[in-house]
């Protein structure tokens, strides 16, 4: 189906569904979905676009644009991102620590974990990402990614030496 300059791979019809619904209907198409391709959601409860651009700042997709569809509601282009190269064994969601912290608490967590296994490390430290790159070096770990998730939140994917 070809519309305008955007190719739609699949097309997700919620009308007369409401909020969160058309939200997690699309989540569950977009995860299906390849880099790149595109998702046409089409929607009429009001609370839909505030929720789908959150969700895409969190995520990494991409809202390509917003409009009035001719058999009523709105239509969201969302573009599958790239995403996040690496999986991740386990994951510490560690926001609030301060300092180490979020190190010393990686650390126990790698410890238990087998070589080459990948550990994916969520703080909002301001301190983590410079501490990070020489902890990981001097313990034979490596840090195969970093993300910023959100304003101060980072992600980091370490792998077990």
């Amino acid at each position: 189906m070809k519309m305008g300059m955007d190719m739609v791979n699949v097309v997700l019809d919620m009308k007369g569904l409401s909020c969160p619904r058309p939200l997690i209907g699309a989540k569950r198409m977009v995860d299906e979905l390849a880099a790149g391709q595109v998702l046409l959601l089409i929607s009429d409860c009001p609370g839909t676009q505030d929720d789908l651009f959150a969700w895409a700042k969190l995520t990494g997709n991409q809202i390509l644009k917003a409009e009035k569809m001719p058999d009523g509601g709105t239509g969201y282009h969302i573009q599958k991102g790239e995403g996040h190269a690496h999986n991740a064994n386990v994951t510490l969601d560690i926001r609030g620590a301060v300092c180490p912290g979020p190190i010393v608490e990686a650390k126990k967590l790698l410890n238990g974990m087998q070589t080459g296994e990948v550990l994916k490390l969520v703080s909002d430290c301001p301190g983590v990402q410079s501490d990070i790159g020489g902890w990981a070096s001097a313990t034979g770990m490596t840090v195969l990614e970093t993300a910023e998730a959100a304003a101060g939140v980072h992600e980091f994917y370490i792998r077990k030496g």
